[in-house]
Order: structure tokens, then sequence, then C-alpha cells
């Protein structure tokens, strides 16, 4: 995943607990059996990444701003010109102020969510010839 440019702009401190929590998930469905991996998978098409919170984020944030300055004064305008910016930086460099933040809350890529679901998915046999032995096995697979 190193070719993630959100990912590479985090600290790997943050990498490493975010993988932790995910190889540690798809270990635990694994022990759990099927229903476990069915539900986790369920999960993982529902969860929000990274750039669909930051869009979100960026959108309330602007439109607040855009609000405020009918309501309140003009100099509301300022917020959403900086967050538009923050936004437009992470689209082209795949960092902006708010990253690091939300990777500490948890938030991840697309590609982290893929992989796990991966790794869940080659656990639950949904590829021919690749079924790992071992649940660290499918996650290092699916990390590749």
């Amino acid at each position: 995943m190193s070719h993630d440019p959100s990912r590479r702009r985090t600290s790997s401190e943050t990498n490493q607990q975010l993988d932790r929590e995910a190889a540690a998930c798809v270990r635990k469905c694994a022990e759990a059996g099927p229903e476990a991996l069915e539900k986790r998978i369920e999960e993982l098409d529902q969860e929000w990444d990274l750039d669909r919170v930051l869009m979100a984020n960026a959108s309330t944030l602007s439109l607040l701003g855009f609000a405020a300055s009918r309501a309140v004064s003009r100099r509301w305008l300022v917020l959403p010109g900086v967050v538009s910016s923050f936004l437009l930086w992470h689209a082209l460099q795949g960092w902006c102020p708010p990253l690091p933040v939300f990777r500490k809350l948890g938030y991840r890529t697309r590609r982290e969510i893929d992989a796990e679901k991966y790794a869940l998915k080659a656990l639950r046999g949904d590829f021919a010839g690749v079924t790992p032995r071992r649940p660290d096995q499918a996650w290092e697979g699916a990390q590749r």
C-alpha cells in the first residue's frame, strides 16, 4: 500500500496501529467462523473511507461558511475558501491539515479497507486456488 498518498503522508505509528487493528479483526473473524466473516465484509462495504470523510467535512464547513456569511458577516466567506484550498491540497498531494486528525480517529483509506475485505474474502474461500491456511497469510497477501 506504499503507493497510497494519504498513507505515505501519515505517521508510521498511526499506519502501524491501523494495520494492527485490521489484522486483529481478520484473526478474530477467522476464529469466529463464516458468519463473522460475512458480517465483517458487510460492515466494510459500509465503512466510510478517508476521502469520503474529508469531502463530507469540507462540504459541511463550506455550507456553514456560506450561511454565516449571509446571516452574520461576509468575513465568514474565508471559511469556504480555506476549506476548499485544503480539499484541493489533498487532491493534488494526498495530504491536508485535517488528515492527521482523521487518521488518528481511525479513518482509513479505501485501499486499507479493501485490503481487510480481500483478506476476509480469501479466508472465506472466494478466490480459487489462493485460500490461505492462516489469517496472517490472508492479511499479508491482501496488503500487496
